[in-house]
């Protein structure tokens, strides 16, 4: 299958002061705030929802399409992500903005002061999907993720008239949509990701109950954190797969973004939805481990005995023959 992912690209520049916030703001001062905080150290990570979900396919080796917006700062994060096995060609590379950027300082009590820069992102509604699907011959699945609003919206009606299969994720962008955007984005998806609060909050602002949506999309895939997934279809049983054991929890962020490069990656090589979903789980193990969200190293030996341990032999025997 030829999977090409839409959504953000971004980097988060991550700071830590090692101080408490509250102890530096004045009461009876707080209209007129001026305040420079002198932080211990500078974390730059890679990020943005696309470009996570690519970089895990990209372990996987399934060559996935990264369609985004990002800025003439954007050389080195293509270096790194084409030698990760990700096809960056259909990247709109912005004249004017910078790369989508998040920068955030935490104190000593874990929390925190940010600002998040959209930049080349805002561009990204300039992309025509025809063009892409012409390059790489055919697409056979768009996931359109967190991105311009929108974007999300051409793509998603880009998809429609052209009758490719798309999956809907909107994740963050879901806070600032209303009820009509999510029900004109979700209508007609092949897949419905999110996890179980945003769940919630689809049905709650559509209105629509989840056998209502159901039967509006093919497939709704909800993540239930440590509990695994859960993936429902019209007039079948629910699939509900467990996560593997965790050697250590890390770092939580990024999680969502590699189970959907493992569910991905399972649908383009003709795995059953129960297989899908634990692909998707086993790489979502591995980046709770590790701090970052493409900081982790996927190596095929570890991973299948990670798998066949949570999964079993038959399942193992599957996966094997594609991750070699």
């Amino acid at each position: 299958m030829r999977i090409a992912v839409t959504g953000s690209i971004a980097t988060d520049h991550l700071m830590t002061f090692p101080g408490r916030f509250a102890d530096q703001l004045v009461a009876d001062q707080l209209h007129t705030v001026s305040l420079s905080f002198l932080v211990d150290n500078l974390d730059v990570r890679r990020g943005g929802v696309a470009a996570n979900i690519c970089f895990g396919m990209g372990q996987l080796g399934t060559s996935p399409i990264l369609v985004g917006a990002a800025g003439s700062d954007f050389d080195e994060y293509r270096a790194w992500l084409d030698r990760h096995g990700v096809d960056t060609a259909s990247v709109r590379i912005s004249e004017t903005q910078h790369t989508a950027r998040f920068v955030c300082t935490t104190d000593e009590d874990h929390n925190q002061i940010g600002s998040f820069y959209t930049g080349a992102m805002s561009e990204a509604r300039l992309i025509e999907l025809k063009t892409v699907a012409d390059r790489v011959g055919g697409l056979d699945l768009v996931l359109i993720g967190a991105d311009d609003p929108e974007a999300m919206l051409r793509h998603t009606e880009e998809c429609r008239s052209r009758g490719i299969p798309f999956a809907a994720d909107f994740s963050q962008q879901i806070a600032r949509m209303d009820g009509d955007e999510i029900r004109t984005l979700l209508d007609g998806a092949a897949y419905l990701f999110s996890n179980e609060y945003e769940k919630g909050l689809i049905e709650s602002k559509t209105g629509w109950s989840n056998e209502e949506i159901l039967g509006r999309v093919g497939h709704r895939v909800t993540t239930l954190g440590s509990r695994g997934v859960r993936v429902e279809r019209v007039g079948e049983e629910a699939i509900e797969v467990g996560c593997p054991e965790e050697e250590g929890k890390v770092d939580p962020t990024g999680v969502g973004d590699a189970f959907r490069a493992g569910f991905l990656s399972g649908l383009s090589w003709g795995a059953s939805l129960e297989r899908a979903a634990q692909i998707g789980c086993m790489l979502a193990t591995l980046v709770i481990e590790t701090l970052g969200t493409q900081e982790y190293t996927l190596r095929r030996a570890h991973f299948m005995d990670r798998f066949t341990k949570a999964y079993g032999f038959e399942a193992a025997a599957e996966v094997q023959s594609h991750l070699s």
